[in-house]
């Protein structure tokens, strides 16, 4: 009997693609177990690093025994917050990057390149000149959301959908340089040197002196930001193969866009609103993982959540240990990164156009 010879390339190819899909699965997996423990490393490091030698298992057994020595105040006012906003601060910029540069289709894409953090920080600066952060502490995560929420909005009208990436930039760099303008405008008008102070902050970006009172101010706004946005990955999947496709697929892109604006504006606006503006974590960390994860996005969002909580846990834990006398602004450091990796990723882009 002769064969249908067509019948054994196809089930020869069917069985390779499944061979490769369960490959693809295991190194994911496998990628996202190395995040996961290097995350927990940083995180218990970030507990023990410092200007003063604390042990957090002899601080946390006094906070539990009630006992207020020193090493549990600093444990638990100053080193314990400090690693929970450089875990959640991380993970939501990576997380927002890679979302953003899914809807955009765009490389360029990231929070504080096109300006989301930059008017996220001004709503922030804002709440707190009018003094409303005084009267109504939740007001500062608010008002970072909804700074964050015109920038996303703005773009995604500007540069969304076919924008180029010459469009987005464009974009970027107005949306960056309005809100430096009114952030420096509130800074010239500060009545006191306290304000002044405060805003500089801002500009800068730190994890220093925060408490667990805004970690609980921010951490809901974040967790539910994220949630949305990983909700958000079969959808941009299929995105990636065309908005026509990803209709025949049964996706209905205007929900998945809210989802990502909304997510984008309570994660990166809450996130901006205790930190201050943190920049290029969430253009760095997608891009160093996209081709270790197929370039698929529903596998990219949850490993640049990880690698963003381990790349700001481990930039914080060095501006501790590079300037324990007159400390790094973490803002500074991630820029001091993220700029050459900017323009690399600029001329790259540009000889890929020509």
């Amino acid at each position: 009997m002769i064969r249908d010879a067509s019948a054994l390339p196809v089930s020869g190819h069917a069985a390779s693609l499944a061979a490769g899909y369960r490959s693809g699965e295991r190194r994911n997996r496998r990628l996202a177990l190395a995040l996961a423990l290097l995350v927990l490393v940083l995180f218990a490091a970030s507990l023990t690093v410092g200007a003063v030698e604390v042990s957090p298992g002899l601080a946390l057994r006094d906070l539990l025994a009630g006992d207020d020595s020193p090493g549990a105040i600093i444990f638990a006012e100053i080193r314990l917050p400090r690693a929970l906003l450089g875990l959640g601060v991380g993970a939501v910029l990576g997380l927002a990057g890679a979302a953003l540069q899914g809807l955009l289709r765009n490389p360029l894409a990231e929070p504080g390149v096109i300006g989301v953090s930059g008017s996220a920080g001004l709503g922030a600066v804002l709440v707190f000149y009018t003094g409303l952060s005084a009267a109504l502490p939740i007001a500062l995560p608010l008002g970072g959301m909804v700074g964050a929420l015109i920038a996303v909005g703005l773009l995604h009208v500007l540069a969304g959908r076919e924008g180029s990436v010459l469009t987005l930039v464009l974009a970027g760099i107005a949306l960056n340089s309005f809100t430096g303008a009114l952030t420096a405008l509130t800074l010239n008008l500060s009545p006191n040197p306290f304000a002044i102070a405060e805003i500089v902050f801002w500009l800068l970006g730190s994890l220093a002196d925060r408490s667990l009172l805004h970690v609980t101010l921010a951490a809901p706004f974040m967790v539910v930001g994220a949630l949305l946005l990983l909700a958000t990955g079969r959808g941009l999947d299929a995105l990636a193969l065309g908005e026509d496709t990803a209709r025949s697929m049964g996706f209905e892109l205007g929900r998945m866009r809210a989802r990502i604006v909304l997510g984008t504006a309570l994660s990166v606006g809450a996130a901006v609103a205790v930190s201050g503006n943190i920049g290029f974590v969430g253009l760095v960390v997608p891009h160093l993982l996209r081709r270790l994860v197929g370039h698929q996005p529903s596998r990219l969002l949850p490993l640049s959540a990880l690698a963003g909580a381990a790349l700001v846990l481990a930039a914080d834990i060095g501006v501790r240990l590079i300037g324990p006398v007159q400390e790094l602004k973490l803002g500074v450091v991630t820029a001091l990164i993220g700029a050459p990796f900017f323009l690399a990723l600029v001329l790259k882009t540009r000889r890929s156009l020509t």
